[in-house]
């Protein structure tokens, strides 16, 4: 069975365990705290180097890490990943803006300014370029939202999961969804969807027959 090592409150690890729970896929669940280190031990460096989360282990043994590249490798057969050469290429498109555009800002705004004691005045110089570099992405979002109900054709993708992971906590780093009902009614119809689940909810281990999760934790 693989294994997917995860953090409760992170978005990157959430977007995974939204596709997970979608697909209905089982897979043993290991909880990391990163704020006790547990991405820094010797074991957990041996799987990835960088010390990041998450990280998919396959049943094989091999190791998979970065949230778009595993939701990629995961969707692929199904119709999370579009099979048209367009379409498939325009999922990753969006997935390529969340990682370069949106996730650098949204989510550091997030990390530094509601979990980290401090982060505020550690990031003080930083937090006007989130400011303008979130709300542009956020601007592109709800252009495109305005004309589409998702991102890529007329249902979810895993470019709405990679997008939505963020996005739904935005108002955590300070962004004001308000000026942005396109991106509220698709957050509501991401959320509704069958077989969504919450970033709190304990990994939906009794429903998928998984592994307990060891702890929650917050990044």
């Amino acid at each position: 069975m693989q294994t997917l090592y995860s953090m409760q409150s992170s978005g990157n690890s959430y977007k995974v365990r939204m596709l997970l729970a979608r697909l209905r896929q089982n897979y043993h669940l290991v909880e990391i705290d990163r704020f006790k280190g547990e991405n820094r031990t010797p074991e957990y460096l041996a799987k990835n180097p960088e010390g990041r989360l998450p990280i998919l282990e396959l049943d094989d043994g091999r190791i998979l890490a970065e949230s778009n590249a595993i939701l990629v490798y995961i969707a692929d057969g199904t119709h999370w990943l579009p099979a048209g050469r367009f379409e498939s290429a325009e999922t990753l498109r969006w997935m390529f803006f969340e990682q370069h555009s949106h996730e650098p800002a949204i989510a550091e705004a997030r990390f530094w300014l509601r979990f980290v004691r401090g982060g505020r005045e550690l990031r003080t110089h930083e937090i006007d370029q989130w400011m303008e570099r979130g709300y542009a992405a956020l601007a592109l979002m709800e252009q495109h939202l305005s004309k589409h109900d998702y991102f890529v054709g007329d249902r979810e993708t895993v470019a709405d999961l990679a997008l939505y992971a963020h996005t739904h906590v935005a108002h955590e780093g300070e962004f004001d969804l308000g000026a942005f009902p396109s991106i509220g009614r698709w957050l509501a119809r991401i959320a509704g969807n069958p077989g969504h689940i919450s970033i709190d909810e304990a990994h939906s281990s009794v429903s998928f027959g998984l592994s307990p999760a060891r702890g929650n934790a917050a990044i």
